[in-house]
């Protein structure tokens, strides 16, 4: 899985939105056309999150927003079947969202039997 976090309002470099949608465009239809898209979304606007935690008497206490401890904001994902570790980096690093201050991170998808 390629979790796609965005930069920080403010940190990212400047690149026209124009340019950015179509480099978007372009690597979307790269994972298709590659064979290796399982499933993928962009997230809702993080305005539109809400958290929900329980305590250890069993309260579950419901917050507006993410408020992550971190600066990055998870915008979405790409799901990809890939032989290995090393060509999931190849797709990692040709993603836009790794760029203007952004990051992708890979994470495999946890297996379970039965």
């Amino acid at each position: 899985m390629l979790l796609i976090h965005s930069a920080a309002v403010g940190e990212s470099t400047d690149v026209p939105d124009e340019d950015l949608f179509n480099a978007w465009v372009s690597y979307d239809k790269a994972v298709k056309d590659a064979g290796i898209w399982v499933s993928g979304h962009s997230l809702a606007d993080l305005t539109t999150a809400t958290t929900v935690r329980v305590d250890p008497t069993g309260e579950r206490i419901v917050t507006d927003g993410p408020f992550a401890e971190t600066r990055e904001v998870l915008g979405g994902y790409y799901v990809i079947d890939v032989p290995d570790l090393d060509v999931a980096l190849d797709w990692a690093a040709r993603c836009p969202g790794a760029r203007r201050g952004g990051s992708v991170v890979v994470r495999p998808v946890a297996e379970f039997e039965a």
